[in-house]
């Protein structure tokens, strides 16, 4: 039996080189660009319905709920299907299901948003493995960098495409399900080159979550700050001082930042011990957190201050994800890479409800004190490893 056999991987599992990161980040970035189309519009169909903001709110939970179900089963899914194949279904079912959310009765929206949250969850772990699998060791941070640098603007064109479309009747969810089946295109392309698993892959999905705390800490962290943070920026604004149609460009910062920051943060960490840098991306968001109160009032100020800080918390995910593909190879990425979605989803389902609780004992400052408990307790955690791995 070979090496690779004995890791769960099958011969071929390197990921092809620049075809595999060709096909695996453009199928992503297809993926996050019709995802940015489906979240606000999901939300405001059903608010046209007359549905309240609180069933929006369960219902929006599900791709959550569906996300932390589905991940520890993900690696012998693709061992069994292949990595090329089940990546391609995923982003097929989650294609059909948009236009069928537009037919279907909102009490069939929950099983319909388990069925897609499993099928998006599906296509970023093995996309994200595919990328690191793929990627030069040398040049794994950088990498990572594209890739979130692509996912983001993808997001960002989203509700651009929604302003020409509209956001209702059936043509902007015909719109983003043939965003969605563009997607299948490179996997298609790049088949052949797919890393490979053997059947038994994923086995042991949860020591995986706490083999490389400081990456999936750092995931979790930033599904934290990205599901409660970013969503809750508007709101917060508001209770700030800034109106309806100011508070709409905050996250337009946060997203700006996060697209012009990710290359250099990822080539930073080709260059410097990445648990570290991760401490030192935490840091600098817990002072970015800390800076908020005193620069919210001002436009300007407050709006420069979230680009820095959204790119820089952002590099979070890339940074961990590079850290991830550094540690673990074959089969054993393939789990890891898995955990590291587990804890991002964690993250978002525990971000808003924490942050929201916060701000209604706080308001409106207890935006900026939840962040602050979620920053130090990661940076505890990563000075612990750091100082654990010196002795």
């Amino acid at each position: 039996m070979t090496s690779e056999a004995l890791r769960g991987e099958a011969p071929g599992a390197s990921g092809g080189g620049i075809t595999g990161l060709v096909a695996a980040i453009g199928s992503i970035a297809a993926v996050g660009l019709g995802f940015s189309i489906t979240l606000p519009l999901l939300a405001l169909t059903l608010e046209d319905r007359g549905i309240s903001s609180t069933w929006i709110g369960l219902n929006t939970a599900f791709w959550g709920l569906a996300s932390l179900a589905i991940t520890p089963f993900i690696p012998r899914l693709a061992g069994r299907v292949g990595t090329g194949p089940l990546l391609a279904l995923s982003i097929g079912v989650l294609a059909i299901c948009l236009p069928v959310f537009f037919l279907s009765p909102f009490w069939l929206w929950f099983p319909l948003r388990l069925v897609a949250g499993a099928a998006l969850t599906v296509t970023f772990v093995l996309s994200e493995f595919w990328i690191s699998s793929a990627a030069p060791p040398e040049r794994r941070g950088i990498i990572m960098g594209i890739y979130a640098t692509v996912l983001s603007a993808g997001f960002a064109l989203g509700p651009a495409i929604l302003t020409l479309t509209g956001t209702r009747g059936f043509t902007p969810f015909l719109t983003g399900s043939a965003v969605l089946l563009l997607g299948t295109l490179p996997v298609l392309i790049g088949m052949g080159v797919a890393p490979k698993l053997s059947h038994h892959a994923g086995g042991s999905f949860r020591r995986f979550l706490f083999l490389a705390p400081a990456a999936t800490g750092a995931s979790l962290l930033f599904g934290v700050v990205e599901s409660g943070a970013f969503s809750l920026l508007p709101l917060y604004g508001q209770r700030v001082g800034h109106d309806r149609d100011t508070v709409i460009l905050l996250g337009i910062a946060a997203t700006i930042g996060n697209i012009l920051l990710q290359m250099p943060m990822g080539l930073l960490s080709d260059r410097v011990d990445r648990r570290k840098l991760l401490f030192g991306i935490a840091l600098v968001g817990l002072a970015g957190t800390l800076l908020l109160p005193l620069v919210s009032a001002s436009f300007w100020p407050f709006m420069l201050t979230l680009g820095l800080w959204g790119g820089i918390v952002g590099s979070l995910y890339t940074v961990g994800l590079a850290h991830l593909g550094a540690r673990f190879s074959g089969a054993d990425l393939a789990a890891a890479n898995a955990a590291f979605i587990f804890c991002y989803s964690l993250g978002g389902l525990v971000g808003p409800a924490t942050i929201g609780g916060a701000m209604d004992v706080l308001d409106p400052h207890g935006f900026e004190a939840a962040l602050a408990v979620f920053f130090v307790a990661y940076l505890f955690l990563v000075l612990t490893r750091i100082r654990r791995a010196g002795h």
